[in-house]
């Protein structure tokens, strides 16, 4: 299944992609949003029977064409973040191979939807792009007994975009956060897949362009720490709760480990794909 927001900024609704990809059941009868609380009844039997109910009608068929659509999941409690955790991102930016997962946070208030403008902060010179598979959790993780129990806690997965800023996350002191919290600095979506509907997450193709440009070109075969690594390790340190979303990391291809380093610039747009997940498309503008 694929659910996904659409509506204004602030008054999304909460909705199921049609077969056909070019409308959407309303699911506004169902449910206030695609929050944890939803996440959290997604059972199989769940997903079963809103698929019968769709298919029988009961649910109103909104065409998309020329709606926005918003983050799939409403504002999560927390973005967790995997930083490093691609062997190739690792080797182009100079940093060791990690012996554990590098964990930072994002603001919740960075989410935005696959489609909306991202502002470059005021007095930024090196605004940067990360496209990455981005975990929903769907039931509560705490301290998992192994890497196999996260399957069991994990909702599906959609398509985010880490906006970095990296000289203040590298040359300003301190922690990472406040370059990766600026306004914008997250799009998702466009939709949130069900873990069902992904038969291995650790096969799939992340590609992402500026101006049309092939910038980075990875798969998640890739990842130093998998998929269900990353949820049981964040789980010892840490509650994961249905609706929070975790980044897990960015292939090789980013403006800071390009020659010639080629920032993010106002107007220019980047393009965003994961094999299944969907596409994402963003202009940058300033703040």
């Amino acid at each position: 299944m694929r659910f996904l927001r659409i509506g204004p900024a602030g008054a999304e609704r909460p909705a199921l992609l049609a077969a056909d990809a070019a409308g959407a059941f309303d699911l506004s009868a169902l449910t206030p949003d695609i929050d944890g609380t939803f996440l959290a009844s997604l059972t199989a039997e769940r997903r079963a029977e809103i698929a019968a109910r769709a298919d029988a009608g009961e649910f109103p068929l909104v065409p998309l064409a020329g709606l926005r659509v918003g983050a799939p999941v409403a504002r999560p409690g927390k973005v967790v973040c995997i930083g490093l955790n691609y062997s190739d991102h690792a080797r182009e930016t100079g940093a060791a191979i990690p012996a554990e997962p590098v964990v930072f946070m994002k603001a919740s208030d960075t989410v935005i939807g696959p489609d909306d403008e991202v502002l470059v902060p005021r007095g930024s010179e090196k605004t940067d792009y990360e496209i990455e598979l981005a975990i929903v959790i769907g039931a509560e993780a705490r301290y998992l007994a192994s890497p196999a129990d996260a399957a069991a806690v994990i909702a599906g997965y959609t398509i985010t975009n880490d906006v970095s800023e990296r000289e203040w996350q590298l040359e300003r002191g301190g922690t990472w956060d406040k370059g990766k919290s600026c306004e914008t600095f997250n799009p998702m979506g466009p939709w949130l897949v069900t873990s069902d509907e992904v038969a291995d997450p650790q096969t799939l193709g992340l590609r992402l362009r500026v101006n049309g440009e092939l910038r980075q070109n990875g798969s998640t075969a890739n990842m130093i720490f998998d998929v269900r690594h990353v949820v049981w390790y964040l789980s010892q340190f840490m509650v994961l709760h249905p609706g929070d979303v975790v980044n897990t990391g960015t292939p090789a291809g980013v403006a800071m480990g390009t020659p010639g380093q080629p920032w993010l610039r106002p107007g220019d747009v980047m393009e965003l794909e994961i094999d299944g997940l969907g596409v994402q498309r963003q202009v940058l503008g300033k703040a």
